[in-house]
């Protein structure tokens, strides 16, 4: 694109000099009027032949016959550039396409985004940050123009769609996150995505109260309320503000490179039916178990030492991210 810009802008300058060159040779040499000359200007390097408007002189015509040469040669020029412009733009278009499409046939197992709002781009930015795949759909061009500089794949196109759904790969989709901006919008396309993929897990927004109790009818597996959260965490960094500052942390990554995750034990890991003294994840590790969710769907909370680990169980667990992928390997290896 910055290619094509420059050649615009070198058009328009040649084209900008040979009218200003034309227009003075024809002031000083013939004393034109100003918009006599301006004309006559026009009329030469675009060919279209009016004939002289007022008689020339020798030196008159010596100036006009080089004038025809450079402007014609100019405007040629000009012409070609456009044309090879409007081709590139085109080609780019339908070949950019072709890409993005190939890219997202490619996905598997992947998130789709629907909505590059501010809720939309906050959760293609912890996408983006968890190397998550994913892509984000949108009616606004310039929404996805945006999210395509953000280093994301993203698609113009109206998520409430069925057939812009299965171009998205909602069949074998893991997850989608529903941030239209309206309720009415998220309620239809946790409908549409339900039903061609009942195994999608689905997580929406709602703007009021009435909209996530439907949301949660059509199958939508979390929804959250962007107004009650903020007022929530509003009233908490009055009344509690050192636990808000720790939520902070522990949610938006400030300060320490520390975040939270859940990391699944494998049934043949080899650390399964151990306690969590005996794994010794905090010592070995430096990672803090926060809690333990069965695989009946129990959350045990601020689990003791004996706790015992079990195949299928996730642990709820905090530390630095290399410590984390060093647990997530432990937890998934099998017995030898």
């Amino acid at each position: 694109m910055e290619r094509i810009y420059r050649r615009l802008v070198f058009i328009g300058i040649a084209i900008a000099v040979t009218m200003t060159v034309g227009t003075l040779g024809f002031t000083l040499i013939e004393r034109f009027p100003l918009l006599d000359a301006f004309y006559m200007s026009l009329t030469t390097i675009t060919t279209v032949g009016y004939g002289e408007i007022h008689p020339l002189s020798q030196a008159g015509r010596i100036f006009n016959s080089f004038l025809i040469l450079f402007g014609v040669s100019v405007m040629f020029l000009a012409f070609g550039a456009m044309t090879q412009t409007a081709i590139e733009l085109e080609l780019n278009e339908v070949f950019g396409k072709r890409r993005v499409r190939r890219m997202i046939d490619k996905l598997d197992r992947h998130y789709i985004v629907c909505g590059y709002g501010r809720v939309g781009r906050g959760a293609a930015a912890e996408l983006q940050r968890a190397g998550a795949p994913f892509v984000v759909l949108d009616r606004d061009q310039a929404r996805v123009d945006r999210a395509m500089r953000d280093g994301m794949l993203a698609v113009a196109a109206d998520a409430t769609r069925d057939d812009m759904l299965k171009e998205a790969g909602i069949e074998r989709a893991r997850g989608l996150i529903a941030a239209l901006t309206t309720d009415a919008d998220n309620l239809f396309l946790v409908l549409s995505a339900k039903t061609l993929n009942p195994a999608v897990a689905v997580s929406a927004r709602a703007g009021e109260e009435e909209a996530e109790k439907k949301l949660r009818r059509v199958g939508a597996d979390v929804v959250f309320t962007p107004y009650n959260i903020t007022g929530y965490r509003l009233a908490q960094a009055l009344l509690r503000p050192q636990v808000s500052e720790f939520l902070d942390f522990t949610t938006q990554n400030i300060g320490l490179n520390v975040s939270i995750e859940q990391v699944a034990v494998a049934g043949g890991s080899e650390v399964a039916g151990r306690s969590l003294a005996q794994v010794q994840v905090r010592r070995d590790l430096g990672v803090i178990v926060l809690a333990i969710r069965r695989g009946d769907g129990r959350m045990h909370f601020n689990p003791p030492a004996d706790a015992v680990i079990a195949g299928g169980d996730c642990l709820i667990v905090m530390g630095e991210p290399e410590n984390l992928r060093h647990l997530e390997r432990l937890l998934s290896e099998a017995h030898a």
